[in-house]
């Protein structure tokens, strides 16, 4: 090591305080990433309900198994 490089400080992490998903509050530990056990359960009743979607460019009919061509997917 130079001297130069003993002058300069050790790079340290950065905690960044991370914010409950549903209400914004401070996170706590024991049920992060959300502040109570209250907002990880409404966030999993909106999983549970699909309130979160991917977009997607997919029609209704996209869904029905039908490939790019229009022939069923199952291979029968």
């Amino acid at each position: 090591m130079t001297p130069a490089d003993r002058s300069s400080p050790p790079l340290r992490a950065v905690r960044i305080e991370t914010k409950c998903p549903v209400c914004g509050k401070p996170a706590d530990l024991k049920v992060r990433p959300f502040c109570s056990k209250r907002c990880a359960d409404i966030d999993l009743g909106r999983w549970l309900k699909e309130s979160y979607r991917v977009p997607t460019e997919e029609t209704p009919d996209d869904e029905a198994g039908e490939g790019s061509d229009g022939r069923s997917g199952h291979g029968l």
